[in-house]
């Protein structure tokens, strides 16, 4: 804590207030800078895990892998695990981030029950929920806030009980209507066909071919566990074979090998070179760098003009809607952008949030979609981003702002409560030092 307030104190007055961090799981581009950092190298680990009362105190730069192995030995995880090891858990409150066991446990930020927190002002308050917490405006505001009052150093989440292995269904669907409503069932009573669900989410690989996952704690080994580690791959086995069984931890980590499907875009899954592709670079922060390599040379668009394709729009977003317009999204999706495979995690607030206005109690499904669509020299003023953001609002919707957004100001500010970010903003950053969202998310800054 004393480096990072130290570091904060050595960024210069009007100079861009950003972590010094290596590692990043946002897909939006931001302006240079050549100011120092907040130094946050201290801030990785975990403080301590207390098995009783199912609790964990936990630094704000930890990622998930290091949390669940801290967790995992006493039988117990966070409510909520997103996809992917290096996501921190500052991260995942202050980006919203989600799983399968979001349709029961809402999303990250809802199992935290105290949060310390850097704030713009280079102080660090303790925050807790409810009308009688501790600076509660600050922590009913912070999700989806992206850093944009103060940054996380240290949370107190909840945990909760898990078995050895995951039992998997894969259920299929002809049509998209069926499944949204066994979706809503499914939340209501958190069964399927007599079967507890304890995780839910799904794949929609192409019209008419939609998948629910339906994830069963259990102790009971029925089979030998298997492992998507290797040559398999995990999101073809959901075509391929009815049920499947895992143990928690590769259940918790089965999206972070192939990074869901995007690491073919580099070779990964081409069968021989999988088998010269070490597994321990089987992950998504090592595509991520790749990426960035790919962003930095331009090497897709050098291929694509040299090849006389038409220029690329990248369309990396994670959407909700409410789950009955669901079929209607996907119907459009389908005709207006046509990416495919598309992943699906209903999920269910507890609470309202300030800046991130889902109604409490409304079962939303949460549409993830990767990739990039040829669309020639228009690509550059995001059509495709444009277009999806107009059709989500039209559906009652929101999207994540980890990636690219293209909203004016005034309809920003309605969809994610700018009038309440601007004045705990007033509160906690009065300098105005930190970058804010609406200049994060849609200006680049």
């Amino acid at each position: 804590m004393a480096r990072l307030k130290a570091s904060y104190d050595a960024i210069p007055a009007g100079a861009p207030v950003r972590l010094a961090k290596k590692t990043t799981n946002l897909f939006r581009p931001r302006a240079a800078t050549t100011a120092p950092g907040l130094d946050v190298s201290g801030l990785t680990g975990v403080i301590e895990v207390d098995p009783t009362a199912r609790t964990a105190d936990v630094q704000g730069m930890c990622t998930y892998e290091d949390l669940v192995d801290a967790t995992l030995p006493h039988g117990l995880i966070p409510y909520v695990v997103p996809q992917l090891r290096t996501i921190t858990l500052g991260g995942a409150v202050t980006g919203l981030g989600i799983e399968s066991t979001s349709f029961r446990n809402g999303l990250p930020h809802e199992s935290v029950i105290e949060m310390d927190v850097f704030t713009g002002a280079g102080a660090v308050v303790t925050t807790r929920p409810g009308p009688q917490g501790q600076h509660s405006d600050l922590f009913e505001t912070f999700p989806n806030s992206y850093g944009s009052l103060g940054y996380a150093t240290r949370l107190r989440i909840k945990l909760e009980k898990v078995p050895s292995f995951v039992s998997l269904r894969h259920v299929r669907f002809d049509d998209a209507g069926l499944l949204a409503k066994t979706i809503t069932q499914i939340t209501e009573t958190k069964e399927y066909d007599g079967v507890r669900v304890d995780g839910l989410d799904g794949v929609a690989f192409a019209p008419g071919e939609l998948y629910l996952t339906l994830a069963t704690w259990t102790d009971e080994a029925t089979q030998e566990p298997s492992d998507y580690t290797g040559q398999q791959i995990f999101y073809r086995s959901i075509q391929q074979r009815e049920t499947d069984l895992l143990t928690i931890y590769d259940y918790l980590w089965r999206w972070d090998t192939d990074w869901f499907w995007c690491s073919g875009a580099f070779g990964a899954q081409h069968p021989t070179l999988r088998r010269l592709w070490p597994r321990r670079y089987r992950r998504s922060d090592v595509y991520m760098r790749m990426l960035g390599l790919d962003r930095r040379f331009d090497i897709a668009d050098r291929l694509d003009r040299r090849a006389g394709r038409p220029l690329r729009e990248r369309v990396v977003q994670d959407i909700e809607v409410p789950v009955e317009n669901l079929p209607a999204f996907l119907e459009w999706f389908d005709a207006e952008v046509g990416m495919r495979p598309v992943w699906l995690c209903p999920l269910m607030a507890k609470q309202a949030w300030r800046s991130y206005p889902l109604q409490p109690g409304e079962v939303y499904v949460n549409l993830g979609f990767w990739g990039t669509v040829h669309v020639g020299p228009e690509a550059v003023n995001g059509p495709k981003n444009r277009a999806i953001e107009a059709r989500v609002h039209e559906l009652g919707g929101h999207k994540s702002l980890y990636s690219e957004a293209f909203y004016d100001r005034q309809t920003f500010d309605e969809l994610y409560n700018g009038a309440n970010l601007a004045a705990v903003k007033r509160t906690y950053d009065p300098q105005h030092r930190l970058t804010s969202l609406y200049d994060k998310a849609v200006k680049k800054r």
